[in-house]
Protein backbone atom coordinates (compact mmCIF):
# COMPACT_ATOMS: atom_id res chain seq x y z
CA UNK A 1 0.00 0.00 0.00
CA UNK A 2 1.41 3.42 -0.84
CA UNK A 3 1.71 5.07 2.56
CA UNK A 4 2.96 8.67 2.35
CA UNK A 5 3.85 9.83 5.90
CA UNK A 6 1.29 12.31 6.69
CA UNK A 7 -1.06 9.41 6.01
CA UNK A 8 0.31 6.83 8.14
CA UNK A 9 -1.42 5.57 11.32
CA UNK A 10 1.13 4.09 13.64
CA UNK A 11 -0.74 3.58 16.28
CA UNK A 12 -1.83 0.29 17.27
CA UNK A 13 -4.54 1.20 19.88
CA UNK A 14 -6.16 3.44 16.87
CA UNK A 15 -5.87 0.64 14.45
CA UNK A 16 -7.69 -1.91 16.99
CA UNK A 17 -10.26 0.85 17.33
CA UNK A 18 -10.74 1.04 13.77
CA UNK A 19 -11.04 -3.25 13.02
CA UNK A 20 -13.65 -3.43 15.77
CA UNK A 21 -15.61 -1.03 14.64
CA UNK A 22 -15.72 -1.74 10.78
CA UNK A 23 -15.35 -5.76 11.67
CA UNK A 24 -16.40 -7.13 8.24
CA UNK A 25 -13.14 -7.27 6.05
CA UNK A 26 -11.50 -8.45 3.31
CA UNK A 27 -9.18 -11.43 3.39
CA UNK A 28 -6.85 -11.69 0.05
CA UNK A 29 -5.01 -15.21 -0.44
CA UNK A 30 -2.66 -16.82 -2.98
CA UNK A 31 -5.31 -19.77 -4.59
CA UNK A 32 -4.36 -22.33 -6.84
CA UNK A 33 -6.17 -20.12 -9.31
CA UNK A 34 -4.19 -16.83 -8.37
CA UNK A 35 -5.36 -14.12 -6.13
CA UNK A 36 -8.31 -15.36 -4.11
CA UNK A 37 -10.37 -12.89 -1.71
CA UNK A 38 -12.98 -13.43 1.10
CA UNK A 39 -15.56 -11.19 2.71
CA UNK A 40 -16.04 -12.39 6.66
CA UNK A 41 -16.62 -10.62 9.76
CA UNK A 42 -13.62 -11.08 12.29
CA UNK A 43 -13.45 -10.97 15.93
CA UNK A 44 -10.41 -8.91 17.38
CA UNK A 45 -8.29 -10.30 20.57
CA UNK A 46 -6.48 -7.25 20.71
CA UNK A 47 -4.46 -8.71 23.62
CA UNK A 48 -0.68 -8.55 22.78
CA UNK A 49 2.09 -10.16 23.82
CA UNK A 50 5.88 -11.64 22.58
CA UNK A 51 4.32 -13.96 20.32
CA UNK A 52 1.45 -11.80 19.13
CA UNK A 53 2.23 -7.90 19.33
CA UNK A 54 -0.97 -6.67 16.93
CA UNK A 55 -3.08 -8.67 18.40
CA UNK A 56 -5.35 -12.04 17.24
CA UNK A 57 -8.00 -12.14 14.41
CA UNK A 58 -10.66 -14.98 14.42
CA UNK A 59 -13.20 -15.56 11.60
CA UNK A 60 -15.30 -18.83 10.42
CA UNK A 61 -16.24 -19.96 6.96
CA UNK A 62 -18.34 -22.20 5.58
CA UNK A 63 -17.49 -25.29 4.99
CA UNK A 64 -18.35 -25.83 1.53
CA UNK A 65 -15.10 -22.63 1.67
CA UNK A 66 -12.36 -24.30 -0.30
CA UNK A 67 -10.53 -21.12 1.82
CA UNK A 68 -9.63 -23.34 4.70
CA UNK A 69 -8.51 -26.38 3.03
CA UNK A 70 -6.18 -24.18 0.36
CA UNK A 71 -4.77 -21.55 3.01
CA UNK A 72 -4.06 -23.43 6.24
CA UNK A 73 -0.55 -22.50 7.19
CA UNK A 74 -0.56 -19.83 4.36
CA UNK A 75 0.75 -16.06 4.58
CA UNK A 76 -2.63 -13.92 4.35
CA UNK A 77 -3.60 -9.98 4.17
CA UNK A 78 -6.48 -9.15 5.57
CA UNK A 79 -7.79 -5.51 5.00
CA UNK A 80 -10.64 -3.44 7.26
CA UNK A 81 -12.09 -0.66 5.18
CA UNK A 82 -13.07 2.29 7.79
CA UNK A 83 -15.35 5.25 6.76
CA UNK A 84 -14.70 6.66 2.74
CA UNK A 85 -16.12 9.41 0.70
CA UNK A 86 -15.23 11.64 -2.12
CA UNK A 87 -13.77 14.81 -1.32
CA UNK A 88 -15.44 17.77 -3.62
CA UNK A 89 -12.53 20.68 -4.35
CA UNK A 90 -15.71 23.55 -4.45
CA UNK A 91 -15.88 23.08 -0.60
CA UNK A 92 -12.57 24.30 -0.01
CA UNK A 93 -12.49 27.62 1.13
CA UNK A 94 -9.09 28.06 -1.19
CA UNK A 95 -10.46 27.12 -4.37
CA UNK A 96 -12.30 30.17 -4.48
CA UNK A 97 -8.88 32.19 -4.51
CA UNK A 98 -6.79 30.20 -6.69
CA UNK A 99 -8.76 27.82 -8.59
CA UNK A 100 -5.24 25.22 -8.32
CA UNK A 101 -7.75 21.95 -6.52
CA UNK A 102 -8.43 19.15 -7.93
CA UNK A 103 -10.95 16.36 -6.45
CA UNK A 104 -9.98 13.47 -3.83
CA UNK A 105 -11.02 10.39 -1.69
CA UNK A 106 -10.48 10.34 2.01
CA UNK A 107 -10.48 7.28 3.57
CA UNK A 108 -9.40 4.94 6.65
CA UNK A 109 -7.73 1.46 6.13
CA UNK A 110 -6.08 -0.95 8.13
CA UNK A 111 -3.89 -3.97 6.60
CA UNK A 112 -2.79 -6.87 9.21
CA UNK A 113 -0.59 -9.41 7.81
CA UNK A 114 -0.17 -13.09 9.49
CA UNK A 115 -0.53 -17.16 9.05
CA UNK A 116 -3.62 -18.68 8.73
CA UNK A 117 -4.34 -21.34 11.15
CA UNK A 118 -7.62 -23.57 10.67
CA UNK A 119 -9.75 -24.93 13.50
CA UNK A 120 -11.95 -27.38 12.64
CA UNK A 121 -13.02 -27.87 16.16
CA UNK A 122 -16.90 -27.22 17.14
CA UNK A 123 -15.67 -26.36 20.47
CA UNK A 124 -13.66 -23.91 19.42
CA UNK A 125 -16.37 -22.59 16.33
CA UNK A 126 -19.28 -22.30 19.64
CA UNK A 127 -16.67 -20.10 21.49
CA UNK A 128 -15.85 -17.85 18.78
CA UNK A 129 -19.76 -17.90 17.68
CA UNK A 130 -20.59 -16.93 21.11
CA UNK A 131 -17.93 -14.02 21.40
CA UNK A 132 -19.13 -12.91 18.01
CA UNK A 133 -23.00 -12.99 18.93
CA UNK A 134 -22.20 -10.69 22.11
CA UNK A 135 -20.41 -8.31 20.53
CA UNK A 136 -22.75 -7.70 17.69
CA UNK A 137 -25.97 -8.10 19.72
CA UNK A 138 -25.03 -6.21 22.75
CA UNK A 139 -26.95 -3.05 21.84
CA UNK A 140 -29.93 -4.03 20.62
CA UNK A 141 -32.79 -4.69 22.79
CA UNK A 142 -33.60 -7.85 22.55
CA UNK A 143 -30.69 -9.40 21.95
CA UNK A 144 -30.20 -12.80 20.76
CA UNK A 145 -27.88 -15.39 22.11
CA UNK A 146 -27.10 -18.77 21.13
CA UNK A 147 -29.36 -20.93 23.80
CA UNK A 148 -31.77 -19.01 21.90
CA UNK A 149 -31.44 -21.92 19.00
CA UNK A 150 -32.78 -25.66 19.54
CA UNK A 151 -29.80 -27.48 20.52
CA UNK A 152 -29.87 -29.82 17.52
CA UNK A 153 -30.41 -27.19 15.04
CA UNK A 154 -27.26 -25.18 16.65
CA UNK A 155 -24.97 -28.39 16.34
CA UNK A 156 -26.30 -28.72 12.82
CA UNK A 157 -25.07 -25.00 11.95
CA UNK A 158 -21.61 -25.22 13.61
CA UNK A 159 -20.79 -28.00 11.72
CA UNK A 160 -21.21 -26.56 8.56
CA UNK A 161 -18.44 -24.24 9.53
CA UNK A 162 -14.45 -23.87 10.19
CA UNK A 163 -13.28 -21.82 12.49
CA UNK A 164 -9.84 -19.91 11.18
CA UNK A 165 -7.22 -17.60 12.97
CA UNK A 166 -4.52 -15.02 12.27
CA UNK A 167 -1.81 -14.00 14.79
CA UNK A 168 -1.03 -10.30 13.19
CA UNK A 169 2.90 -10.36 12.30
CA UNK A 170 2.29 -6.80 10.76
CA UNK A 171 0.18 -4.10 10.93
CA UNK A 172 -0.29 -1.19 8.77
CA UNK A 173 -2.71 1.66 9.02
CA UNK A 174 -3.42 4.42 6.73
CA UNK A 175 -5.57 7.29 7.37
CA UNK A 176 -6.69 9.97 5.04
CA UNK A 177 -7.91 12.73 6.36
CA UNK A 178 -6.77 16.15 4.66
CA UNK A 179 -3.65 16.05 6.75
CA UNK A 180 -1.64 17.50 3.86
CA UNK A 181 -4.18 20.15 3.37
CA UNK A 182 -4.25 23.71 5.65
CA UNK A 183 -6.65 23.39 8.29
CA UNK A 184 -9.80 25.53 6.91
CA UNK A 185 -9.91 23.46 3.94
CA UNK A 186 -9.96 20.69 6.06
CA UNK A 187 -12.63 21.66 8.37
CA UNK A 188 -14.52 22.89 5.87
CA UNK A 189 -14.48 19.81 3.46
CA UNK A 190 -15.35 17.86 7.12
CA UNK A 191 -18.60 20.27 7.66
CA UNK A 192 -19.81 19.07 4.07
CA UNK A 193 -19.29 15.76 4.63
CA UNK A 194 -20.97 15.72 8.05
CA UNK A 195 -23.68 17.57 6.21
CA UNK A 196 -23.62 14.53 3.48
CA UNK A 197 -24.35 12.42 6.14
CA UNK A 198 -20.42 11.40 6.39
CA UNK A 199 -20.52 11.57 10.52
CA UNK A 200 -17.79 9.13 11.34
CA UNK A 201 -15.44 10.45 8.45
CA UNK A 202 -15.97 14.20 9.05
CA UNK A 203 -14.93 13.44 12.39
CA UNK A 204 -11.66 11.97 12.54
CA UNK A 205 -10.62 14.42 10.32
CA UNK A 206 -11.70 17.55 12.93
CA UNK A 207 -9.69 15.71 14.98
CA UNK A 208 -6.58 15.24 12.35
CA UNK A 209 -3.61 17.11 12.30
CA UNK A 210 -2.47 19.56 9.18
CA UNK A 211 0.93 18.55 7.41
Amino acid sequence: MYLPAHFAEPDTAALHALMQAHPLATLVRQGPDGLDADHLPFHLLPDTGPSHPYGTLQAHVARANPLWQQADGAEVLVMFHGPQAYVSPSWYPSKLATHRQVPTWNYEVVHAHGRLKVHDDARWVRALLARLTRTHEADLPQPWKMGDAPPDYLDEMVAKVVGIELVITRLVGKRKLSQNRDEADRLAAADALAARGADELARHMRGAGGA
